[in-house]
């Protein structure tokens, strides 16, 4: 264990070379490995990353520097257009930890989810390349609050990353919270100092946030390794979904029969629609997602079943539902209440309580809206949000039983609305 300790601590001297060339037909594409001047051991000494995704595994980050690639009618992103890939000591602003290539990933995959989002301030809680909350707010401090308690629990140890300049009062928030990176546009006057309070807190400044709009359409080269050396490469995914015209109509054909949804979504319910699709971009699939006013409510993700997914996200909706209202009136998560009666040190009238508000409240489901990134085969799915109190679905529709699950929405009472997006959005 004490050496496992250690390996945490250990930056790991890779053996990547400094420049790295990939051929396609005539273009070649030129990166450069991103290093820092860190302090290690009382030395100052040049690195790269600090490890992989476990502690000991070799890693290295490259950003594209040459090479304009177009390949059919696809042009691909241009040199020089660096988020995380061009990460400097001026954007550091506190290593804390020295940054390994999970953080890294965290980051990017959090403005690949707040791309969509920069209208209004928003910001993205990620954990493991999965978001555990995303929200919009009036201002980043609302944002980053609404993100992170959503999911309080997962949320200790993540990245947060909004898409507005961090002031004191989110500074503040974040300070008293356990956070291993945080990465802004910029940092209002007084901020970092706030943050500087967690020694081992990442201060990430990026300022092309600011044009994170931009990348919304931008193709680059999703590159996936095989076991045997080999390699699979895609274009990157890009949203159909901008507004609520983008939507298709639900419905379905069936034996000369056709049916579709009775109701359309209203204006609030496209608004979280849009932004409950676009968050679902980024998260691992299986996916199922509510959203209810510009906030997750639950992301159940990585599953084999879609109802399963569901059934998943509707427990974590409960769950951290209760421990919201735990922590807001206690001061202490729900498990720890839960441990505290048993050991005969509090009251259960309180755990009594909490269970039934939040069952009242569904795990404040009601009126939130249910998103999947494929299509339901069966209706059970649908089913689960609609028990709970959805109002509205997207999906991308497809499936062999569209008709099932049209009339699942026409059935419910109230009627709930649903539309098709038109493409998948499957994140492996």
């Amino acid at each position: 264990m004490s050496n496992l300790k250690q390996a945490y601590k250990t930056i790991v001297a890779d053996q990547f070379p400094s420049e790295m060339t990939i051929s396609f037909g005539d273009v070649r594409l030129q990166y450069r490995k991103r290093t820092w001047r860190i302090e290690d051991d009382g030395q100052l000494v040049e690195r790269g990353l600090r490890y992989g995704e476990n502690p000991g595994q070799e890693a290295a980050l490259y950003e594209l520097v040459g090479g304009n690639l177009t390949l059919g009618d696809c042009q691909y992103i241009d040199p020089h257009k660096g988020l995380v890939s061009a990460l400097d000591e001026s954007m550091l602003l506190q290593f804390g930890k020295h940054p390994g290539k999970i953080n890294l990933t965290d980051i990017d995959a959090a403005l690949n989810i707040t791309k969509h989002l920069m209208d209004r301030p928003a910001a993205a809680v990620m954990k493991h390349n999965n978001p555990s909350g995303v929200a919009r707010g009036v201002d980043a401090a609302t944002a980053i609050e609404k993100a992170f308690m959503t999911d309080r629990l997962a949320a200790m140890g993540g990245c947060i990353a909004v898409n507005r300049p961090i002031d004191k009062a989110a500074a503040d928030f974040i300070a008293k919270n356990y956070i291993e990176v945080v990465v802004a546009p910029s940092y209002e006057e007084g901020a970092v100092e706030i943050l500087q309070s967690s020694k081992n807190l990442r201060i990430v400044q990026i300022p092309r946030i600011d044009r994170l709009a931009e990348y919304r359409a931008a193709r680059f080269l999703d590159f996936k390794s095989l076991i045997d050396g080999g390699i699979v490469v895609q274009n990157s995914h890009v949203s159909l979904i901008e507004k609520p015209d983008d939507f298709i109509q639900a419905k379905a054909t069936s034996k000369k029969e056709t049916i579709s949804c009775d109701r359309t979504p209203t204006a609030q319910e496209y608004d979280d629609l849009i932004f409950a699709w676009n968050v679902d971009l980024g998260v691992t699939s299986n996916s199922v997602l509510f959203a209810k006013d510009g906030v997750t409510m639950a992301i159940g993700t990585g599953e084999q079943d879609r109802v399963g997914c569901a059934e998943i996200a509707v427990y974590k909706a409960h769950t951290k539902y209760a421990d919201r209202i735990c922590y807001e009136t206690h001061g202490i998560p729900y498990n720890v209440l839960q441990l505290e009666i048993e050991q005969g040190k509090r009251d259960a009238a309180q755990k009594t309580a909490i269970d039934e508000e939040t069952s009242a409240a569904r795990g404040g489901l009601i009126g939130a809206v249910m998103v999947s990134d494929g299509f339901f085969p069966f209706r059970d799915g649908v089913d689960v949000g609609i028990r709970q109190g959805v109002t509205a679905v997207a999906q991308p529709g497809g499936s062999l039983r569209d008709k099932e699950v049209i009339e699942a929405c026409n059935e419910a009472n109230p009627k709930v609305a649903m539309v098709f997006t038109g493409q998948r959005a499957f994140k492996h």
